[in-house]
């Protein structure tokens, strides 16, 4: 879709993303090797009682879903930024679904524009587990 066709409050849901055990201990092996994403005994002894997945890859399981759906298709040029907050632990088998939400519009000139998509994640049990904004550098259409 062109910058030009975008509105804001467009919005798309995400199907859900399962976050399977032994894909979170792979990622969290070759990404981000903490005893909180890896070692049960250690993530027993933590406030969150048993092993959390790593927040990038929660944030990652759900963005590859949202691009199932994606608003922009051919006519995205680049990424921009990306910023993420986590709110709640996510654990192994959590289901994780979201929003994905147009929230701000700049046009930068006549070629292109700047798109912040927002996205809402919640778990099975309907808790806010983070939040994103991407912004993202979208072709208008020529005129």
């Amino acid at each position: 879709m062109y910058f030009d066709e975008m509105k804001l409050g467009m919005s798309v849901e995400v199907a859900p993303a399962v976050i399977y055990k032994d894909k979170m201990l792979a990622f969290a092996k070759e990404y981000d090797d903490l005893p909180m994403h890896t070692d049960e005994e250690y993530a027993k002894t933590t406030h969150f009682g048993k092993l959390i997945a790593p927040g990038v890859m929660s944030f990652m399981a759900v963005w590859a879903k949202y691009l199932e759906v994606d608003f922009f298709g051919n006519e995205l040029l680049a990424g921009k930024s990306t910023k993420i907050e986590w709110h709640k632990p996510v654990f192994a088998e959590d289901v994780l679904t979201g929003k994905a939400t147009i929230t701000n519009l700049v046009k930068r000139n006549d070629k292109n524009g700047i798109v912040a998509v927002s996205f809402d994640v919640y778990n099975q049990k309907g808790e806010l587990v983070l939040t994103n904004v991407t912004e993202a550098i979208v072709k208008c259409r020529l005129q």
